[in-house]
């Protein structure tokens, strides 16, 4: 079983590295790949060495599995190449999440659409990975009508660049800016450029990424997402309109028996989820959840996730696992 890493110096592709290698995923053989300047450098893989490769080496050692992590452009170039060569595709970018002849996957929603056939699968965004983990079992119940998000994203979910920005700003130092505005004790309401209908571009991807992982164009979504000044992961405020009224207990216990989630709900404790708990975790976290009294047949939650994680490299890996358990590779 031989993986390669697309974008292995990168921060998606360091932490790809680390699950799997905690997750002790099999394989045989790791080739990672960066940029041109980094081809020669060594990154250490369960206590061993391996040199970087460009990608026409790669290629040329056809890898059962690619895991890219390397933005869209390098992606639409060469996770072609890679899936002519018999690789199988698992990508992160936004690149091929929307083209209707590609799967689009969060495994515990919908995995079981994937076949051998596909050589190329699109992993979604990192704040509508966490949101459908959770809307799920709630819409194949009561069936879900309307959901009404707004999020609280982490500055990783930009890059290190933004991370610098911010550890610059405590610092009280002058250095590049990844945002327009300072992200330090400010909030900043633009994810992504704006669109002509005035989301940004990371509004639409939630919006049009979530109907496609829930196979359901019925459901209607609005999205405002918003960069916050912390590290660990993305929160989220999930508001959800169904056809079926419900319980708030079962919805609850639906929850709790869900893979990947874990529930933290106890306010006459003060434990729901938080950024600070979810980072370096794998699992979703969902909490407060209530009844909304304003609307019949509504719910209130928030959800959390490490972006890095679950809302990237796991759920990459997770796609791969998937495959090697079902022979699909």
């Amino acid at each position: 079983m031989k993986i390669a890493v697309v974008g292995a110096t990168g921060l998606v592709g360091t932490v790809m590295l680390k699950v799997l290698e905690e997750r002790n995923f099999p394989l045989t053989e790791l080739i990672p790949v960066a940029s041109e300047k980094s081809v020669g450098k060594e990154i250490t893989f369960k206590g061993k060495k391996y040199a970087i490769v460009s990608m026409d080496t790669a290629i040329s050692m056809r890898p059962d599995i690619a895991l890219f992590s390397a933005g869209g452009s390098t992606s639409l170039e060469h996770a072609p190449r890679f899936a002519e060569a018999g690789t199988t595709v698992i990508d992160n970018s936004s690149a091929w999440r929307m083209d209707p002849s590609k799967k689009l996957v969060v495994p515990e929603v919908n995995a079981h659409e994937l076949s051998i056939d596909d050589k190329i699968i699109a992993n979604p965004n990192c704040s509508t990975i966490q949101m459908v983990v959770a809307l799920k079992p709630l819409h194949d119940k009561y069936k879900i009508k309307r959901v009404v998000v707004s999020t609280y994203q982490s500055v990783t979910g930009t890059g290190v660049k933004a991370v610098e920005q911010m550890m610059n700003e405590r610092k009280g130092i002058d250095g590049p800016m990844a945002y327009a505005y300072p992200i330090d004790l400010n909030v900043i309401p633009q994810i992504d450029v704006f669109v002509e209908n005035g989301y940004t571009k990371e509004e639409m991807k939630m919006i049009n990424e979530t109907r496609k992982i829930m196979s359901d164009d019925s459901i209607r979504l609005t999205a405002t997402t918003v960069r916050i000044p912390v590290m660990g992961g993305h929160s989220e405020s999930v508001n959800i309109e169904f056809e079926n009224d419900f319980d708030v207990a079962e919805v609850r216990e639906l929850l709790e028996k869900t893979e990947g989630i874990i529930v933290v709900d106890d306010i006459a404790n003060l434990k729901y989820p938080m950024p600070k708990d979810a980072h370096e975790k794998d699992e979703v976290f969902v909490g407060r959840i209530r009844r909304d009294e304003s609307m019949p047949n509504s719910l209130n939650m928030w959800i959390v996730a490490d972006n890095l994680r679950k809302g990237a490299a796991t759920n990459a890996v997770q796609i791969a696992e998937f495959l090697v358990k079902k022979g699909l590779v």
